[in-house]
């Protein structure tokens, strides 16, 4: 009986020692699929805050940069005393001539203390250290007039405030250009005043047709030729940055007497004659198309709008100025630029109108900095400009060209990191 008894507490041990066992394998078998489960989750959450980005590793791309919200090129400037500039005027890249600080402007140093300000949202300051981890192994181009170059220094003189590691040289026929040595990024400026090619051109003994109609000299300008600075550009980059514009509207560079704009095509002289805004429209056309064909599939293409002067009592050549130490209101704005009052700044949005126009169907993004700049008659060199005259044209750096880089940055985030 004794023996009995005992096996029968022995199996219900055995059994509840069984059940408890099972209990416990099956506690930790779902604890193990819990866990799995959050792991995952807690994956999945992350992957839609931080992009994979092929060529740049993994870096977290905020909401702004991945959509862009709102129009960045419509807003106010406000003024934040406590704002810095992001390099100063030791950056050797500064053209002489813009350094406003060293050439002592007297409100050089509260240009950067006013804040692009968007209606909609908030225009991000560019990080350099991120944008170097970002565009690793990248060639970006710039391409156009000395307004391209303004901000071309201003990028360089961004990114060299955080890396040493410089080459200096002139990639793909680059008036000048810069290596990143640590991150292999690559940033170019290429000179062009009409991005066409053009030169010199003087009357033959022949009895050719522009000699028929009396002209003795003047600029060939080939509307579907590219200059030589910059051919080899498109298919170089990864990036281009390109401009035109304040060139085709300069009596001072192409007399319309005495040395004129002669426009070829295919070689050809156009006959009858063309004036520079019918030349203008074709040798946008050209480009853009050269540019298209030239450049690898995935690269990106911006071209930038017009920068507009702020010369007020006439032109550079007739005493105009600018004098002013803050920027514009807006109703000084429209009795500056307005086409209606076809005043002596009306340039920049007259280009526009060609450049809108010709950009339509094509793959290019624009790069709009027309109307923030109209505001900032105060940001020029103006006397300080070591010109016989007064420099309405040009920037100070630092100075607003920081702002234009901003919105490349954020305009090029959102197009290369869309989800």
């Amino acid at each position: 009986m004794a023996g009995k008894g005992h096996q029968q507490q022995a199996k219900k041990i055995s059994s509840r020692y069984n059940s408890s066992s099972y209990c416990s394998f099956l506690f930790l078998f779902l604890l193990s699929v819990a866990s799995l489960f959050l792991i995952f989750s807690f994956f999945r959450a992350s992957s839609k805050s931080a992009i994979s980005l092929p060529d740049h590793g993994s870096l977290e791309v905020s909401e702004t940069e991945r959509s862009i919200p709102c129009d960045f090129s419509d807003g106010v400037w406000i003024h934040d005393p406590k704002r810095t500039a992001r390099y100063d005027d030791t950056c050797k890249e500064i053209f002489k001539g813009w350094s406003c600080i060293s050439n002592n402007k007297l409100n050089a140093r509260n240009i950067t203390k006013w804040r692009w300000k968007p209606k909609q949202c908030d225009l991000p300051t560019f990080d350099p250290v991120l944008f170097l981890e970002r565009y690793r192994h990248t060639k970006i181009g710039f391409v156009g007039d000395s307004l391209n170059r303004n901000m071309f220094v201003s990028f360089v003189c961004t990114l060299k405030g955080v890396t040493g590691h410089v080459k200096k040289w002139r990639p793909a026929g680059a008036d000048r250009g810069f290596t990143f040595l640590q991150y292999n990024l690559t940033i170019a400026y290429h000179r062009t005043n009409l991005l066409a090619r053009y030169g010199r051109w003087t009357a033959s003994a022949k009895d050719g047709a522009l000699e028929r109609l009396g002209y003795k000299e003047g600029y060939k300008v080939d509307v579907d030729i590219p200059e030589r600075t910059w051919a080899e550009a498109p298919s170089y980059h990864d990036i281009l940055i390109l401009n035109t514009g304040h060139w085709w509207w300069a009596p001072s560079k192409f007399d319309p007497v005495k040395s004129p704009m002669l426009f070829f095509e295919k070689g050809m002289p156009v006959i009858p004659p063309i004036p520079p805004d019918v030349a203008l429209d074709m040798v946008l056309k050209y480009m853009i198309s050269f540019v298209e064909r030239r450049m690898r599939p995935g690269a990106v293409k911006f071209f930038r709008t017009q920068s507009p002067r702020h010369f007020e009592g006439g032109d550079w050549n007739q005493g105009g100025s600018c004098l002013r130490i803050q920027p514009l209101s807006q109703e000084h704005v429209e009795e500056l630029f307005s086409l209606r009052n076809n005043g002596t700044n009306v340039e920049a949005r007259l280009v526009n109108q060609h450049l809108h126009k010709a950009l339509k169907g094509s793959s290019f993004h624009l790069l709009d900095i027309t109307y923030m700049s109209e505001f900032r008659a105060d940001a020029h060199p103006s006397t300080s400009g070591g010109k016989k005259h007064d420099d309405c044209m040009h920037w100070c750096l630092p100075g607003i060209t920081d702002t234009w880089n901003d919105l490349l940055v954020v305009q090029l985030n959102s197009i290369r990191y869309e989800p």
